[in-house]
This record gives C-alpha cells, sequence and structure tokens, in this order.
C-alpha cells in the first residue's frame, strides 16, 4: 500500500529514504524554495515518492502478483484412476491466459522471458520463463550389465557431480541423431542399438525444457570428442550400484535418476518372475 509523502514505517527503504531527505534539507539555503531549492536538490517529498514507487515495483515482480486478497483453494482430494494434465474437464478451470511476453536475457544456452498472465480469477500475475531448446540423456548400458555414467564439474553446484550422459539439442535437430551424437562425444561410446525411455520436464515451475531419455546397448568404444569446455572422465559401474546410490538420496541429478529407475523397472519387468515359473517335479 502505498504512504502518503513524509510517513514512515519501520521498513529500511523507508528509513534510508527519509534520512536522505533529511541531509539534504539541513544543507538547504536559508529561505530557498521548497519545491525546488537554489541547490536543485530533492525535497522530502520528492525521496519519498521515489522510494514508494521503487518498493511498488519490486513488489510486483516479487510476487507474482497481488496475493493479498485471494479466497480460493485447492480442489478437495478424490480417489480416481489417472488423469493425466489438461485431460480433466476441470484443468480448463486452473489454466493462465497469456497476455504478452517478451525476452528479458538472452544466453548462450537458453533465454528468459517475463509473460504477463491472467489468472483463474482474473488477477494479474507476472511468470518469468527460461526457455530452452531441450535436451537427451542416454542410459548406456554395457554387455556385462554395467552403466555407463560422466563425472563432470558443475559451476552451479560449484563441484564435481556423477551423472549419464547428455547434451543439448541443435536446432531443428532430432532427438535420436542426438542421444547418438552426444553418448559418442561424452563417452566414446557408440551403440548398437538405441531405444526411446521416457521425456522428463525437469523444472516445470519456471523452464519449458524437455529432456528425452534413450536406452543404448550393443556397445562398443570408438574415440571420444567432448565440446571444447567440457572436462569429463568415465566410469562404468554395476547398474544395482547405482541404483542403491540413486534411493540412498546420493545422486541429486534429475535426469540421471529418473534414468536409473526407469532401467530398472524396465529390466525388472523384462525378467522372468521366478515366482512363476513352474516348481520341478
Amino acid at each position: 500500500m502505498s504512504k502518503k509523502p513524509g510517513e514512515k514505517d519501520g521498513s529500511l527503504e523507508s528509513q534510508d529514504a527519509h534520512e536522505a531527505a533529511e541531509e539534504c534539507e539541513a544543507v538547504r539555503a536559508p529561505g530557498a524554495d521548497e519545491s525546488h531549492g537554489d541547490l536543485g536538490l530533492p525535497t522530502m517529498g520528492d525521496l519519498v515518492r521515489a522510494a514508494d514507487s521503487i518498493g511498488e515495483a519490486a513488489d510486483a515482480y516479487t510476487f507474482d502478483g497481488d496475493r493479498s486478497s485471494h479466497t480460493h483453494e485447492s480442489g478437495a482430494p478424490r480417489r480416481r484412476a489417472l488423469v493425466l494434465g489438461d485431460d480433466d474437464p476441470r484443468d480448463g478451470e486452473l489454466a493462465e491466459s497469456i497476455e504478452s511476453e517478451d525476452v528479458v536475457w538472452q544466453g548462450k544456452i537458453f533465454d528468459v522471458d517475463r509473460l504477463r498472465t491472467r489468472l483463474p480469477d482474473d488477477r494479474p500475475a507476472i511468470r518469468d520463463v527460461v526457455r530452452h531448446p531441450g535436451a537427451v540423456a542416454v542410459v548406456a548400458l554395457t554387455d556385462d550389465g554395467r552403466i555407463c555414467l560422466v563425472r563432470q564439474y558443475r559451476c552451479a553446484l560449484d563441484r564435481v557431480t556423477v551423472e549419464i550422459p547428455a547434451g543439448k539439442l541443435a536446432p531443428g535437430e532430432d532427438p535420436l541423431a542426438c542421444a547418438s551424437r552426444e553418448l559418442l562425444e561424452e563417452t566414446g561410446m557408440v551403440a548398437g542399438k538405441m531405444a526411446y525411455l521416457t521425456t522428463i520436464a525437469p523444472s516445470v515451475g519456471f523452464s519449458d525444457e524437455l529432456i528425452h531419455i534413450y536406452m543404448a546397448t550393443g556397445l562398443s568404444f570408438e574415440r571420444s570428442a567432448p565440446d571444447a569446455d567440457e572436462f569429463i572422465n568415465v566410469d562404468l559401474v554395476e547398474v544395482p550400484e547405482l541404483i542403491d546410490a540413486v534411493l540412498d538420496g546420493k545422486i541429486e541429478d534429475a535426469k540421471t535418476v529418473v534414468g536409473a529407475l526407469v532401467c530398472d523397472a524396465v529390466v525388472s519387468r523384462l525378467s522372468p518372475d521366478p515366482a512363476a515359473e513352474p516348481h520341478a517335479m
């Protein structure tokens, strides 16, 4: 809520503004005009209004719109079969309408867009969205049951992580072709067979990135060719050991967690159930 000129509160911004205004008043020449002053300095009212304006702008971009007066609640829990997103008739009541979208930052790998939307209850909101070209990841399995993992320093975490091979899609690139390319570049492995597993959206709250995950088998080693800024070591680890690390919370990388668990589920489904085998007579 905007404050009247000259009104004080306990916020740091307001205190700073008032202190600055008092300093300006202290150096004002006697008899100077209050609105302009002979030194051209701002009045206390000017500074307080400027502080109010900055605060209002910060609120708009920090809180995604006004949250002070909403009265809605989440829908009550229902026991039901799985219904995918946008397939439930009620999903239309949740949708926001996008009124404008502007690129506010352009980077080497992704851009950041600012969207102004209209909420289901007709209130305005601001959404900052990372626009990403998409990526692939590969669960590469050797003939003796080991999974191919890459060790790589990640600047965002400031440490080395253990991940399945992965990489960004080039413009117009087919995900399957990208998976084969990234596997060879990062590990030197060539797949005899490549099968699609699943697609994940790792950060749906603020990014449109999709990662397509494949399983590679029939591996043969040629020669790796990582990008100029990639420095990688490659490990061949037993699959159960990786699954245990995932279940123990020791693997944080989302695509690696999903890839490992999907791989384990596929192997389990394809393996015969010993309980279902007929007993020997």
